[in-house]
């Protein structure tokens, strides 16, 4: 019988030494965690959203292997503020930037999600539009837990395509020219490679790629094999941005959709690369937008592809249009794949779930509003709800806020203008203003907006004047 057992324990000893090594320490690693962000993509943009005739076959399957997430909200209707609460855990009543201001960072007292990670033994990097403090100030990616970053550290530079130069860490890095000395470099192609070599850089340890992207964001231009398969399929319109320095389009709605298109293929080859690594089943992957839809000079563009349908509004807004993102998360074996929550979440939300699928907690003293969605991503446990969801754009004084309190929706978009108030069970398109009926439910909701609300951050003025010049032509 002894024998017989030595035998066994040798034979289970060999088949553990044939196993291969890096799934071995696969299976004993700290999940790996991707959050890609577009800029600007509306709730409608995406084929698993409804979107008719711009195709994104990658993100699509990506939804179709994990849950879609029907009810998720951005940080802010504007690009700025919306990462600050990404990052922070809070949301704009209590975040350190909630304005598109360049007065506006954070400060070495902020703790962010990267850093949360970094403590929990993660590799982080970022790769995209920063937004939250430019070059000397204390905001920057790599005085906020990232070991690495490329891209633009100000909002207004990752408006551009092809730049002159690029941030990589802590410098700034002059991109070659064409032969005709003009700018030579699609930044957004450069970010993504950038991305995937941290990836394979770390695919032994657990890491935390943040890559908010600048695509499909204002200037429109993309190399033409993605414009390629939309040519002379929408009607022709000229779509020119009035400001100097910007690229525009003759033909806006073929170049746009090639834009959704390639950010489409870079998801894809995400996808692909982590499982060619063979990590893709010890990865959390989410997919998200900053924001709702583009409005302004961009609103017949967005709403020709139905790009914020069915909701109210734009990007710049208070309305659903304007704050409501598509939102996918996938994680094979661990999210059931096909699967649709109506859970209201919002990016307030990420640094307490990112903490717990790191195997963390957030440090005490740091105050966050985010609840963990951990339980509904997993279909274990009880899922702890928001009493409510707050948003509110701050530069000096509030000048407009809302508030989503179960169904009902109080909306200011101006604040000398009255509390408008929607019941989104019914009338998610935000068409019938029932303030008037429901006096009580607007005073209440009234009061949580003023309890969620503190005093902003004291921003020192004096801060250099930061532009484009010297950064584009």
């Amino acid at each position: 019988m002894l024998r017989r057992c030595f035998l066994l324990l040798a034979v289970f000893s060999c088949l553990n030494l044939f196993q291969p090594t890096d799934s071995r320490a696969a299976d004993a690693q700290k999940p790996n965690i991707i959050f890609i962000m577009a800029d600007d993509l509306g709730y409608a943009e995406l084929g698993y959203y409804g979107q008719q005739k711009i195709k994104t076959p990658h993100i699509d399957q990506l939804a179709s292997d994990g849950m879609k997430f029907t009810q998720a909200y951005a940080g802010s209707m504007v690009c700025q503020p919306s990462r600050s609460v990404l990052m922070t855990g809070q949301h704009t009543g209590h975040t350190a930037v909630r304005a598109n201001d360049l007065n506006q960072l954070l400060y070495e007292e902020d703790k962010t999600v990267a850093e949360v990670l970094k403590s929990a033994g993660y590799a982080t990097g970022c790769f995209g539009k920063w937004g939250l403090g430019y070059e000397g100030t204390p905001g920057r990616p790599t005085q906020q837990g990232f070991d690495q970053f490329t891209g633009q550290l100000l909002q207004v530079h990752a408006h551009f395509y092809y730049p002159y130069w690029i941030w990589r860490n802590d410098d700034k890095v002059m991109l070659p020219e064409n032969e005709n000395g003009g700018r030579g470099t699609y930044i957004h192609d450069l970010i993504h490679d950038d991305a995937k070599s941290f990836i394979r850089k770390n695919k032994d340890q657990p890491f935390f790629a943040y890559l908010p992207y600048i695509l499909p964001h204002v200037e429109l231009v993309v190399p033409e094999e993605s414009e390629r398969p939309y040519k002379g399929k929408f009607p022709k319109q000229d779509i020119q941005d009035p400001r100097p320095g910007y690229i525009g389009s003759e033909d806006g709605l073929t170049t746009f959709a090639g834009m959704v298109s390639r950010l489409d293929d870079h998801v894809g080859e995400i996808v692909t690369l982590l499982e060619q690594l063979g990590i893709r089943d010890n990865t959390l992957l989410i997919f998200t937008s900053d924001n709702g839809g583009q409005g302004g000079n961009w609103k017949e563009m967005t709403d020709f592809f139905n790009g914020n349908a069915p909701l109210k509004g734009h990007k710049g807004t208070m309305y659903e249009g304007g704050l409501r993102v598509p939102f996918i998360a996938s994680w094979p074996g661990k999210i059931a794949p096909g699967t649709t929550s109506d859970l209201q979440i919002g990016f307030w939300d990420i640094l307490p779930t990112f903490a717990q699928v790191a195997g963390t907690k957030v440090p005490a003293g740091v105050d966050i509003d985010g609840i963990s969605f951990v339980p509904t991503l997993l279909g274990k446990g009880t899922q702890k709800k928001h009493d409510y969801l707050y948003w509110e754009y701050t530069k000096g004084q509030i000048r407009s806020r809302a508030l989503r309190m179960g169904d009902w929706k109080a909306v200011q978009n101006r604040m000398n203008r009255p509390i408008e108030l929607y019941n989104l069970s019914q009338d998610v398109g935000e068409t019938k203003n029932l303030a008037q009926q429901h006096p009580e439910k607007v005073k209440q909701m009234t009061k949580a907006m003023q309890q969620a609300h503190t005093a902003p951050r004291d921003f020192p003025q004096t801060l250099k004047p930061v532009g484009i010049k010297g950064y584009v032509k």
